[in-house]
């Protein structure tokens, strides 16, 4: 099969100005996910989708190619991934390009891996199109609070008493790729549907990257790990 790598890049972050490029722990964030493409070597192509001339320089800096840069309608704060992944997947058609699958890594997702790349890249088979990555939740979701009024009770009053160890794992999107078949993207528009499967990350490999204090827990997990 061919594959092309995605790495969406906007120039617009809000909460961190120029996150896609900001240092981390000695080199740009978005090095990571370029290396981690590049070292697994399952990509015909890794690219970097942006609409951003610096992050480009940088991009191209790392290894990736940057063919073309993002429309405006995709680098807006109401462009989707599936809308980035659409315009990518129609430039490289009318250059010719055809590819059976694309991944779209993150490009704020250091703790990244090539074998995790390949790993999931060996779940996609017969009844599974698509796979992304997933964490499990820290604490049982049944037995989650609200508050209404100032007082504070169950969602799910009917678990009060189980004990967690029984009660079913849940699981969250951990926000660093996703793999598709292309053919089955362009009938459903989705990143992940049915026939998707998830591959579970430790808590050491996801850092939600929104404020200045997660950046210093993910360089602190960053050195723990990897260090």
């Amino acid at each position: 099969m061919k594959n092309l790598c995605i790495i969406p890049a906007r120039g617009g972050s809000k909460r961190i100005p120029r996150k896609n490029i900001k240092d981390f722990l000695g080199k740009p964030i978005i090095a990571y996910s370029i290396e981690a493409a590049l070292q697994s070597g399952m990509y015909e192509e890794v690219m970097v989708s942006t609409d951003d001339e610096e992050i480009a320089i940088v991009a191209k800096q790392y290894g990736a190619s940057v063919p073309f840069l993002r429309s405006e309608a995709t680098a807006n704060d109401y462009a989707t991934t599936a809308d980035v992944v659409n315009e990518v997947l129609n430039c490289y058609e009318k250059e010719g390009k055809q590819f059976d699958t694309f991944t779209c890594l993150y490009s704020t997702a250091p703790f990244v891996s090539a074998v995790r790349l390949k790993e999931a890249y060996s779940m996609i088979k017969n009844d599974i199109y698509s796979v992304f990555t997933c964490v499990e939740y820290s604490y049982p979701i049944q037995r989650a609070l609200h508050i209404v009024d100032d007082k504070i009770s169950m969602l799910q009053p009917e678990y009060l008493r189980s004990r967690s160890q029984d009660l079913e794992k849940t699981y969250h999107d951990a926000g660093q790729f996703y793999i598709c078949m292309i053919d089955d993207f362009k009938k459903t528009n989705s990143l992940w549907g049915s026939n998707t499967a998830g591959i579970v990350l430790s808590e050491l490999e996801v850092q939600d990257l929104d404020t200045l204090t997660d950046w210093q827990l993910a360089e602190m997990k960053f050195k723990l790990t990897k260090g």
